[in-house]
């Protein structure tokens, strides 16, 4: 007996922003959220457990696109990487650290 399977393209639950933040559809659940989490050793479960906002097969979607895509993944991880050092060393210069925990204990007293 021979059965019929209807199988459908994978709708990727993944999309850019406005300003090229990838995201995971309909959640402000960003790509290197899950890819993070993935490469820590979470499970897709875990994944969405601790981020109600996703549904499991959108994990389960994200993670298998990142697998069959790690040149592209790993460029745009390195991109992402290289803004946030970027802002952090530019909100260092526009921010003064030095004396902070001093400044923060004397309001305390």
């Amino acid at each position: 007996m021979a059965t019929s399977l209807n199988i459908q393209p994978l709708n990727l639950p993944i999309a850019p922003g406005k300003n090229g933040v990838v995201r995971v559809s309909g959640t402000r659940v960003t790509l290197d959220t899950v890819i993070h989490a993935f490469l820590r050793g979470a499970t897709a479960e875990e994944i969405a457990q601790q981020y109600p906002t996703l549904e499991l097969p959108d994990v389960y979607a994200t993670i298998s696109y990142c697998l069959q895509n790690t040149d592209e993944v790993n460029a745009y991880l390195d991109k992402r990487m290289k803004h946030a050092q970027a802002v952090k060393a530019e909100n260092r210069k526009r921010f003064d650290q030095s004396g902070i925990r001093e400044r923060l204990l004397a309001r305390k007293l």
